[in-house]
């Protein structure tokens, strides 16, 4: 009976994702689809501590952004690795901005390092500045990603993405490089 109790105080101390809520901005059947797959998605995995935010809205139409609201569509509806990757992309997002200085750091030394970058889709984001912050943040959702789901599902993730391809081209190309910038300015999620 003793290891039992243990057993129990053992995976009652197991880490989960904190609790977040998911509404629907029109309540079509896609955006209901998509939040119950998020719903899903939040209690396979321990996502702790790829969890700032504990607010998402799901909207058919919208373009998946962080601020001020995490608002995804429903575009990965029926792909698990993608709406996980996407969910961990848009929390990163408020990992960066409660770390301000070292992101501006990281940026700093990426505008070094890569002088030139596209800007808008699919290859860059939507300015300069954005584009070399999604280096960061795309890095520590690959990295995310990989804990996650493994290698193989990950990568398969990434030849999906129909956005940002300069940014993740560059990330695989020089992960290395782009690691060493992330980990100098304290920026990765241990």
């Amino acid at each position: 009976m003793g290891t039992a109790l243990a057993l129990i105080f053992l995976l009652s101390g197991t880490p989960s994702t904190p609790s977040v809520e998911i509404d629907v901005k029109n309540g079509t059947s896609r955006e209901l689809a998509t939040k119950a797959e998020l719903e899903r998605i939040l209690a396979s995995y321990d996502l702790s501590k790829y969890t700032f935010s504990r607010k998402v809205v799901i909207e058919e139409r919208a373009i998946a952004h962080s601020f001020p609201v995490i608002t995804l569509n429903v575009r990965f509806l029926n792909s698990d690795d993608e709406l996980l990757s996407s969910y961990i992309h848009e929390q990163l997002h408020w990992h960066l901005q409660a770390h301000r200085n070292q992101t501006n750091e990281a940026i700093a030394e990426l505008r070094r390092l890569y002088p030139r970058v596209p800007v808008g889709q699919p290859e860059g984001a939507e300015t300069e500045y954005s584009t070399y912050g999604h280096l960061v943040d795309c890095y520590l959702e690959i990295q995310a990603d990989r804990q996650l789901i493994g290698p193989e599902r990950t990568a398969a993730v990434i030849r999906n993405k129909g956005h940002y391809t300069w940014i993740y081209k560059t990330i695989i190309q020089d992960e290395p490089k782009i690691a060493a910038i992330v980990k100098a300015e304290q920026l990765n999620i241990d």
